[in-house]
């Protein structure tokens, strides 16, 4: 571990690299004041699990003496070899693998609540792969569920969550359980998730949450699944906003033609600034390639490859064009090629192509969160082409809140807009946006759709028990939280990961700080989007 603390000093952004570069013409308008009186109230009330938490154990079928290396030494490979440029030789960790094991999950009063399953773990993840407690995949042989999540639905891929950068250990939690009422109410699918204890060959390894995998399954992301080596093109897409996307195979990554690179109008709230960005920088302003789309389903045949990337880029453009300049664009009936129509409207022409309330509620759960990867990686869609299907671009799955929520140094007051405006990277000098938000942020019935939902769910209570729910677990887990950092002391001991972390996280000394923090940070958060969309 020594060789990390090495680089600690390196922002995660070092190995993101953010593929946007921003024409800027004026400065930002200073932000409106907002009144932080809290009105949030809810006749349902969140109510936390019994403490202490649930321990999920592991055991590994290998008794060799180095047998943890497993979960201690491995990095994520593309991670690992970018890290090499800055750390000194040697320096070869391996990449993640799979160790054969026995799952079992019992309650805190000792009684049995999952028998011990055979399965395989290994580390998972990006950047995360690089502090010293990691994130963790199970892969179960036989289809299990743990601990009710996902109401009682039996997977084989389960994830543990370390949350090593967030001090709280309630940012993913926070946001999963709103986006489970937000996606729910459109039969939208989000995460579940609970926090577990976590102990390996009987060592203690500390609090972890344990979550869903992203993945298409009819629980989970429910778009048709090929047969093997099925080559054509009617199946289900899913599909990651990925600037990691080059180090797929070639049948799953592609690119982004940003619609000939138009220039973007970021939503500040003030009409852009003045400001434009385009997505894909001079060939010599960066050293990697831009953000893409990694597709995270099979797909076995180049035919579905170019398919559908063809028909990304290509709803990109319609959404585009409505966004910018307010025309209809349709597809042929092979959805192969598109062209201008004059019997439609530019939003139903939208309307034909993308599932407008998924995009909406990704737009608010990101907008909530502030979300410091969402021009980057974890932004999912999927689309279905099975003839029972509605062939719409869809968003969902959100995901990797880690870094959100006042944790990075930016939005550390909760006010402004974010998900659709330039998002700064001061570390790296570089600014990026997530397009798909950006595309139609300044229609007014998009912005209409917007504040109907959000106005929905604040008044249905959403957002207080968002709230209560930080309050409420850091309090009920207290000496579960201590425990945790008792043995990793990574809020105190943060070198690793102090140049990710904002002011306000790095002052924290304790979880309980940590949640105090968030919770106060969710408050002026709700409050200021309250103030702008509430009707």
């Amino acid at each position: 571990m020594n060789t990390i603390k090495k680089i600690c000093s390196i922002s995660a952004a070092a190995v993101m690299l953010f593929g946007c570069t921003a024409q800027k013409n004026s400065n930002n308008s200073s932000k409106p004041t907002v009144s932080y009186e809290s009105t949030l109230t809810s006749a349902d009330s969140y109510t936390p699990e019994t403490a202490p938490l649930p321990v999920l154990s592991i055991q590994t079928k290998s008794t060799d003496p180095n047998v943890m290396d497993f979960v201690n030494e491995p990095i994520a490979e593309h991670v690992s070899e970018l890290m090499k440029m800055w750390v000194e030789p040697p320096f070869d960790p391996p990449a993640p693998y799979y160790e054969d094991c026995t799952i079992t999950l019992k309650g805190s009063d000792g009684n049995e609540l999952m028998a011990a399953s055979d399965g395989q773990v290994k580390v998972r993840g990006n950047w995360t792969t690089t502090y010293p407690k990691k994130p963790l995949k199970i892969k179960f042989t036989e289809k299990q569920n743990l601990l009710g999540l996902n109401n009682g639905a039996e997977f084989k891929n389960w994830l543990l969550l370390a949350e090593y950068k967030d001090g709280s250990m309630l940012r993913n939690k926070a946001a999963l359980y709103a986006s489970r009422q937000i996606l729910g109410a459109d039969g939208l699918y989000a995460a579940d998730a609970k926090l577990v204890q976590v102990e390996i060959n009987g060592e203690y390894r500390g609090l972890y949450l344990l979550t869903e995998s992203q993945q298409v399954a009819e629980d989970r992301v429910n778009v048709t699944k090929p047969e093997k080596d099925y080559t054509g093109t009617d199946i289900g897409y899913f599909l990651e906003f990925d600037g990691y996307f080059t180090n797929e195979d070639e049948l799953h990554g592609f690119s982004l033609d940003y619609a000939d690179n138009a220039p973007l109008t970021p939503f500040d709230g003030n009409g852009g600034s003045g400001r434009t960005i385009k997505c894909i920088p001079k060939a010599s302003e960066y050293m990697i390639p831009v953000v893409g789309i990694t597709i995270k389903s099979d797909v076995y045949s180049q035919e579905q490859h170019d398919f559908i990337a063809k028909y990304i880029n290509n709803v990109y453009r319609i959404m585009y064009e409505a966004g910018y300049n307010h025309k209809a664009f349709v597809f042929d009936e092979n959805n192969d090629s598109i062209s201008e129509s004059s019997e439609l409207t530019p939003q139903q022409a939208v309307e034909k192509v993308v599932d407008l309330d998924s995009l909406v509620d990704m737009y608010i759960i990101s907008e909530l969160a502030c979300d410091a990867d969402v021009a980057w990686s974890s932004f999912y869609m999927d689309i279905d082409f099975s003839p029972e299907h509605t062939k719409k671009l869809t968003f969902e799955a959100p995901w990797d809140f880690d870094s959100s929520m006042g944790n990075r140094p930016y939005s550390e007051d909760g006010q402004g807009f974010h998900a659709a405006n330039i998002i700064p990277d001061p570390s790296m000098g570089m600014d990026s946006i997530n397009p798909w938000f950006a595309l139609l942020a300044y229609e007014d019935w998009y912005q209409d759709m917007i504040k109907k939902k959000w106005t929905k769910a604040y008044d249905n209570g959403v957002f207080a028990r968002v709230c209560q729910m930080v309050k409420a677990d850091s309090d009920a887990f207290t000496g579960d939280f201590n425990k945790n950092y008792d043995t990793w002391n990574n809020i105190k001991d943060n070198e690793i990961i102090a140049s990710e972390l904002s002011e306000g996280s790095k002052k924290c000394r304790d979880e309980k700080e940590c949640a105090d923090y968030l919770y106060d940070w969710l408050n002026k958060r709700i409050a200021f989007l309250n103030s702008q969309w509430h009707k």
